[in-house]
């Protein structure tokens, strides 16, 4: 057996004979299927990856405190780099799902974000995308990247998005709302995939779930008024809309930061950076033809 699969098979959880099988999907880490007897699990695997700021101690926390809270699987064991968790049997999103379910999830979203930080434990950790852009933008200078030229115009552009954003409650965000972390189970909706949960505004969970499942004004708009539970002013479309636009520009230059660090299997940064910019690019245009140029 390959040295990942020696160790998986070793751990002191399985009651019964195993099958390992690789789950897919994954941008950064890797993740296995593992089955013993009439039981199904996930194992992740992954270091501290410092350049993303995430750090795995704080995320074994959050999922653990997701299960408390009633939103992720149960995490059944944890060590060194490898979290065990108990594997959900149900669809797993993509972006029309995302789409078709917008109601769901924002009301999901709702009680994540007001529930949570009676869970969680340890120093606090805040999230804020204008300062992970900022932060990225001296790795991929100070790494070379062959972007790093481009870095001045990003930093300039995020601070424009900042500038519009309105003013609103902390909570605890997920911060990574592609359409994959949502799994459907056929009675509810779950969460997975905390590395990057912390404190921050709702703002950006719900740009996230706009901007990375393609929603257009009108979804955009429900999203808001659900979430909110009021028609959103024209102050916060223009801050989720502006939030949207950051909230590409940070996935995107989150995979020139990976193109320096991370090799996962199957994952090509390069192209995934190229889908990322063109995305935000009409995220931008559509906000410029709303609002003005940036």
């Amino acid at each position: 057996m390959k040295p990942v699969a020696d160790r998986i098979a070793n751990l002191p959880v399985w009651t019964s004979p195993i099958e390992i099988a690789p789950l897919k999907g994954g941008l950064s880490n890797e993740s296995h299927i593992v089955t013993s007897g009439s039981e199904k699990f996930v194992v992740r695997l992954g270091s501290d990856y410092p350049f993303h700021q995430v750090f795995r101690q704080r995320e074994l926390m959050t999922a653990r405190a997701a299960h408390a809270a009633g939103f992720a699987p149960e995490v059944v064991y944890a060590e060194q780099g490898l979290m065990v968790s108990r594997f959900i049997n149900g669809q797993t999103y993509g972006e029309a799902q995302v789409r078709a379910d917008l109601d769901e999830i924002a009301r999901l979203m709702r009680r994540f974000h007001i529930a949570m930080p009676a869970h969680v434990s340890g120093p606090g950790f805040i999230f804020w995308v204008f300062h992970v852009i900022r932060d990225y933008g001296h790795t991929l200078v100070a790494g070379n990247s062959r972007m790093a030229g481009k870095v001045p115009g990003y930093v300039e552009l995020a601070a424009k998005l900042e500038a519009v954003q309105e003013p609103l409650p902390i909570v605890f965000g997920h911060h990574d709302l592609l359409p994959a972390n949502f799994i459907h189970d056929g009675s509810r909706l779950w969460l997975i995939d905390f590395e990057y949960a912390g404190f921050g505004t709702a703002m950006f969970d719900l740009a996230g779930i706009a901007s990375n499942a393609g929603f257009d004004a009108g979804q955009a708009d429900e999203l808001l008024g659900v979430y909110f539970d009021a028609a959103p002013s024209g102050a916060l479309r223009q801050s989720h809309a502006a939030m949207q636009c950051a909230s590409l520009l940070r996935e995107a230059m989150w995979s020139m930061v990976s193109e320096l660090y991370l090799n996962a299997p199957g994952v090509d940064y390069e192209a995934y950076t190229a889908e990322n910019l063109s995305r935000l690019q009409a995220s931008l245009d559509a906000y410029q033809t709303a609002y003005g140029k940036v």
